[in-house]
């Protein structure tokens, strides 16, 4: 049900922006920020990227288990992918993915979900 309201509500939302900023700044004007956006997106994600495949050797050579990077590296592949979408709301979403400022609380929200969610028994962990 969430993933219906989404493919509906987030296109929704983007054509609305679209429009409205459009009919403000002009159609050439409001293409020209979201094909920018998307360079400077890609930018971002290249460089992000880039850092937390360094911090994951970083972690392995250590013998540690890079889970907290893994997150990060997922949440700069999905502020990319959602970059990638032309419009205002997605590039919004991404940008706040691909910062690391505010990528570190998502982070931390995720973490805390995670632990909730093994300490009351919905997710499992077995160890060999």
């Amino acid at each position: 049900m969430r993933l219906i309201l989404i493919f509906i509500v987030v296109p929704l939302i983007e054509i609305l922006l679209l429009i409205e900023i459009g009919s403000r700044i002009g159609a050439l004007n409001t293409i020209f920020i979201i094909v920018l956006t998307g360079i400077l997106g890609a930018s971002l994600m290249r460089h992000q990227g880039f850092t937390i495949i360094r911090n994951i050797q970083r972690d392995l050579s250590q013998g540690r288990m890079p889970t907290g990077e893994l997150i990060n590296g997922a949440l700069v592949l999905v502020g990319g992918i959602v970059l990638l979408t032309p419009g205002f709301f997605t590039d919004a979403v991404g940008f706040v993915l691909l910062l690391p400022a505010t990528r570190a609380l998502i982070l931390k929200k995720i973490q805390l979900l995670i632990r909730r969610k093994i300490e009351s028994g919905d997710i499992h962990i077995f160890f060999r």
